[in-house]
């Protein structure tokens, strides 16, 4: 036992600070290793650790990362970027239409194919009208963290949870959907209103900043059969009770079957690293469930009131959690507990909200703050941590107060 809970705990340090202390092993390494170790030393068996792997949620993921990553290599995220952010509106009506689009996007698609398609595009394009592109990018990443939360497909970790608790695509969609459409205009007011008088570009550097991407241009084709595939998983999941993951599997291997485009060119928007990490810590997880101490931990928090099968109780519990380990870890870590919970919907919307509504907190909450922050000053354009959370602390608390009164409705 000793063993399993130092892997355990080595592996979830990583997870909270980005890397293994004194080692060059990031997130993914430290779970892959962990999970490793775990089976060399017996603390899982391997026919064990291959039964702890969610099958089903690690493949209906990848095939939703092959139909966004169609959407990539067609240029669609290209020509939308240039489209919004080259309209002859207002600050303000731009950084709505940005917040709108983020939303709606992760919504439907992964959001971090979001981010990473179109945060180099937005960078540019902002800066060669002479705007300060912190506010538009803000505005975008923290739209499509809390627009996520709308669909079971907006992230992985609401694939996680609504596999957990058995949720599917409609009933999901019952509890979630408000309160993610309700956070877009929060996060415009918000922002909108921290960055009134600070539209226009007097950065650290020249508004040329680096040279400009050159967006691929838009293949209509390939952009009309991704969209009419997304639109069939989209029907297929809402009219009818086949796997999630196969219709995902079978959607992937559509876009992968193409006459023009090279299916290596569509693999390369999958984020293997993501879903190696899922995998570890499904392995992880396992092996420090056997030991009981989850089980006895639960329970002697149940003793002093802290009930994680109450929906208000989760949400809080998986906002601070994600916030520290990160929005997968936290709820795969809390979903086995509570997968038995008679209320399934109302503890999906926990998990939902909570994780997508808390990550605009800190830079790291999300990967796609990460990305943001990155690609933004690889673009010479820096967001340090206190100008993201100046922003992302309202923000953040301002949405997760709105979710805890929906989730209390819902209860």
């Amino acid at each position: 036992m000793d063993t399993t809970l130092l892997i355990f705990a080595l592996v979830y340090l990583a997870l909270a600070l980005g890397h293994l202390p004194g080692f060059r092993v990031d997130r993914t390494g430290a779970v892959v290793a962990g999970a490793l170790a775990m089976i060399a030393m017996g603390r899982i068996g391997d026919q064990a650790a291959w039964a702890a792997i969610d099958y089903r949620t690690i493949g209906l993921l990848f095939g939703l990362m092959v139909v966004s990553g169609a959407f990539v290599v067609s240029g669609f995220y290209a020509w939308v970027a240039a489209r919004i952010a080259s309209m002859p509106v207002s600050p303000p009506v731009l950084l709505a239409i940005l917040v709108v689009t983020g939303g709606v996007l992760s919504a439907l698609l992964t959001n971090d194919v979001v981010v990473v398609a179109m945060t180099p595009l937005l960078v540019a394009i902002t800066l060669s009208r002479g705007l300060n592109p912190t506010p538009f990018l803000l505005g975008f990443c923290f739209a499509c963290n809390t627009g996520s939360a709308a669909t079971l497909i907006g992230s992985p970790q609401n694939m996680v949870a609504a596999s957990a608790l058995h949720l599917d695509f409609t009933g999901y969609l019952k509890v979630a959907l408000v309160p993610a459409l309700v956070s877009l205009p929060i996060v415009w007011a918000i922002v909108a209103y921290l960055y009134r008088h600070r539209w226009t570009w007097a950065g650290q550097g020249p508004a040329s900043a680096g040279p400009e991407p050159s967006p691929m241009p838009l293949d209509v084709v390939e952009t009309v059969k991704a969209a009419l595939v997304t639109l069939a998983v989209m029907l297929a999941f809402v009219l009818t009770d086949w796997p999630h993951d196969m219709v995902a599997l079978g959607a992937a291997a559509v876009m992968l079957v193409n006459r023009t485009v090279a299916s290596k060119d569509v693999l390369k928007a999958v984020d293997g690293n993501l879903l190696l990490l899922l995998m570890g810590l499904f392995v992880v997880n396992a092996a420090f469930a056997a030991t009981g101490l989850p089980q006895k931990a639960i329970t002697g928090l149940s003793g002093m009131g802290i009930d994680l099968t109450q929906a208000p109780v989760l949400y809080g519990v998986v906002s601070v959690l994600s916030n520290i380990v990160g929005n997968n870890p936290a709820v795969m870590l809390l979903a086995p507990f509570v997968a038995q919970a008679p209320d399934a919907q109302a503890l999906g919307a926990a998990f939902a909200l909570g994780t997508g509504f808390s990550s605009n907190l800190i830079v790291f909450g999300s990967l796609a703050g990460i990305i943001v922050v990155e690609q933004a000053a690889a673009r010479g354009v820096t967001i340090t941590t206190g100008e993201f959370c100046r922003a992302g602390v309202p923000v953040a608390l301002a949405c997760l107060a709105m979710g805890l009164v929906w989730i209390l409705l819902i209860s």
